[in-house]
C-alpha cells in the first residue's frame, strides 16, 4: 500500500482546468483515493470563499488551507487557525502600489479587495494576503524591492506576473504541517501538487512534491517529479501513478 495517506492539491492551474473546472478524470483519481482511505485537501492562494465551492463540488470533509495557509480550517466552517498582515504593514504596501501606479489586491477576513474597493478598508480590517500584479517584469522587481524594505514576509506568486506577501513563516506547508497535527499524519505522508512559486514550500516539504506540466520552470526543477498540464487531467496521472499504483 502506498505510504501516501495525504493528498494536497493546489486549484488554480493544478486541480482546476483552464476553464477553472475540475476534470471528470481528475475527479474520478480523487474519489478513487478517498475510498481507499487517502485524504484529499485543498491548498490554496485563494480565499475560503471561493475556494469552499470546490471543496464542497467534491464532497470534501477534509480541512482546506486556504490564501497561501494563512488560514486553516479543519471543516470549511470551522477555522483552526489565521494569521494576519498588520495594519499599518498593509498601508505602507498599499503606498508602494500608489507610487508605482501599479495594481494591487488583497483578501480581507471579509473577501477580496483592490483598487476599485479600497475604500472598504479600515483601521479593524483583518489581512490574510496582500498582492501586485504586473505585465511589466521590471515594475514589479521595483515593487518587491521596496516592499522588502517594509518588513518580513513570505513572498511569493501564483502567477509570473505578481507578487504574493504572506506573514512571515506562513505558507501552504505551514498549513499542511497544521493538518498533519490534526490528522496524526507526518509530511512525509504528503503528496503536494502544484503548479507556481506558492507551491515551492510544500512541494518541498512533502514526501513527494509533484509539479504541473504547465508549471514555473523553477518549480519544476525543485519537484520530485512533473506530471501532465491541468489541461491533460494532471492531478489525477499523479494520484494513479504515486498513490493508487505506488505498490503495483
Amino acid at each position: 500500500m502506498s505510504r501516501i495517506k495525504l493528498i494536497a492539491l493546489d486549484l488554480d492551474g493544478t486541480l482546476l482546468n483552464e476553464d477553472s473546472q475540475v476534470s471528470e478524470e481528475n475527479r474520478k483519481a480523487i474519489a478513487e483515493a478517498r475510498s481507499q482511505g487517502v485524504t484529499v485537501i485543498v491548498a490554496t492562494g485563494r480565499e475560503v470563499q471561493t475556494a469552499k465551492p470546490y471543496w464542497q463540488e467534491l464532497s470534501l470533509e477534509s480541512p482546506m488551507v486556504t490564501v497561501n495557509g494563512s488560514e486553516v480550517w479543519k471543516s470549511s466552517g470551522e477555522l483552526h487557525m489565521r494569521q494576519m498582515l498588520n495594519i499599518g504593514t498593509v498601508m505602507a504596501l498599499h503606498k508602494i502600489a500608489i507610487d508605482e501606479d501599479c495594481w494591487f489586491y488583497g483578501y480581507t477576513t471579509e473577501g477580496m479587495i483592490d483598487g476599485d474597493n479600497w475604500s472598504r478598508t479600515t483601521p479593524e480590517s483583518q489581512w490574510l494576503k496582500f498582492c501586485y500584479s504586473s505585465e511589466n517584469r521590471n515594475q514589479l522587481e521595483r515593487v518587491r524591492a521596496k516592499a522588502e524594505e517594509v518588513g518580513l514576509f513570505e513572498i511569493t506568486n501564483s502567477h509570473s506576473s505578481n507578487i504574493e506577501l504572506n506573514p512571515w513563516g506562513i505558507s501552504k506547508a505551514s498549513g499542511i504541517r497544521e493538518v498533519c497535527d490534526l490528522l496524526a499524519l507526518s509530511m512525509e505522508e504528503v503528496m503536494a501538487v502544484g503548479d507556481s512559486l506558492n507551491d515551492k514550500a510544500m512541494l518541498l516539504e512533502a514526501g513527494i512534491g509533484v509539479a504541473m506540466g504547465n508549471a514555473q520552470d523553477e518549480v519544476k526543477q525543485l519537484a520530485n517529479a512533473v506530471t501532465g498540464s491541468n489541461r491533460e487531467d494532471g492531478v489525477a496521472q499523479a494520484i494513479r501513478r504515486y498513490v493508487l499504483e505506488a505498490d503495483k
